[in-house]
């Protein structure tokens, strides 16, 4: 196998796949991305078994064609130390030594064969669902948030993707939630026959949103039984979907929260920001004290003092003390598109909706704090 391309065409690729390998491997070749040229084109795989990440790069200069695996940190870790734009070659020398050059660097990788690496032959019958990138994109970033860290209850860690229908429209809907708050976030998609509903993962919700960050481009959708598969450009992320039943989230979106709280979102995540400052541990909570027109912030730690902050902001209803988890909520502010944030509540102990104007699809629940 011998090859020449830019440093930079390379390296875009191994960034993510470098991401999907697992750090501690118990199977070396599990450690390894494999490099194959064939039919004029260079394959670049990388897996964990869970998800498998696949490029194709037909811009190079094909001397022979071949395989190999090599380390996908150690490669990505190389190329990324070399100048911008740069030509490298890559000789296989045998079946165990890769010999890379470029300028006056030469390095010479170990590899393995690739006799060992998994053959992932998955055949995705169904026709695909086409998405809009920059959508998709967002709807991740906006759900992504809220995903659980809880082992015990593994269908909570990922976002729930499924079909919605809304006067009269079809919506894809992702959803995720830790229990103490939830984020669902919705696109228009034309055709929804036959969508089977999924849990993605976390560890692909957050590969999938780097590759479509650095892409650009729109999304190709086939779903499997116990697989899910996206097509974007020339790259294609398969990752095994959660096995399990996600709870039925709607029960927990208050309807009749009467009580509005409307606030400038940059003031609002700034004001929390500094006050929050004085708190060593953010478990303590931030106290939110709403009056007619305006709002106090406040933190009071034990263990390193106090703060108070006074915000104005739009608010009509009976006095109310509520306390929230402060990163929980600038988590959320942080994805509101209109300068405004519209707070819905109830009352010091039920669950609050916050919602975007200029995202009518997308909205928030937060659980408040006991303190």
């Amino acid at each position: 196998m011998q090859f020449q391309i830019k440093r930079d065409k390379l390296l875009k690729s191994l960034s993510i796949a470098h991401n999907v390998i697992e750090r501690k491997n118990t199977i070396p070749i599990l450690a390894n991305v494999l490099l194959e040229i064939k039919n004029k084109i260079l394959k670049i795989v990388a897996t964990d078994l869970d998800i498998v990440f696949l490029d194709e790069i037909s811009e190079l200069k094909i001397d022979q064609e071949g395989s190999t695996t090599t380390s996908a940190t150690v490669l990505y870790d190389l190329l990324r130390k070399l100048p911008s734009n740069q030509d490298v070659a890559f000789d296989l020398q045998s079946q165990n030594k890769l010999k890379i050059s470029s300028m006056n660097s030469k390095f010479n990788l170990l590899c393995l064969p690739i006799d060992n690496f998994p053959n992932f032959a998955d055949d995705f019958e169904s026709k695909p669902f086409n998405l809009d990138g920059k959508k998709f994109l967002s709807l991740l970033n906006k759900t992504k948030i809220s995903m659980s860290n809880d082992d015990t209850r593994h269908y909570l860690n990922g976002i729930f993707i499924h079909t919605t229908a809304s006067n009269k429209r079809s919506y894809l809907t992702g959803v995720a939630t830790d229990t103490h708050r939830l984020s669902s976030s919705s696109m228009p998609i034309q055709d929804v026959e036959n969508f089977k509903p999924f849990i993605l993962p976390k560890k692909t919700v957050y590969q999938l949103s780097n590759l479509i960050q650095e892409s650009g481009e729109n999304i190709s959708l086939y779903t499997g039984e116990t697989k899910i598969r996206f097509k974007i450009g020339s790259s294609t992320i398969v990752s095994k979907v959660i096995d399990g039943k996600f709870p039925d989230y709607e029960k927990v979106v208050p309807k009749n929260n009467t009580k509005i709280l409307s606030v400038n979102v940059k003031d609002f995540i700034n004001s929390v920001e500094r006050v929050i400052t004085v708190s060593i541990d953010r478990k303590e909570g931030l106290n939110v004290a709403l009056q007619k027109g305006q709002i106090q912030l406040s933190v009071n730690s034990s263990s390193s003092g106090e703060g108070k902050e006074i915000l104005e902001g739009e608010y009509d209803s009976e006095n109310l003390t509520i306390s929230f988890n402060a990163r929980y909520l600038l988590d959320i502010a942080s994805e509101i598109e209109d300068e405004k944030l519209i707070m819905n509540l109830n009352d010091a102990v039920s669950p609050v909706l916050i919602q975007d104007k200029s995202d009518s699809q997308s909205y928030y629940v937060i659980m408040p704090m006991k303190i």
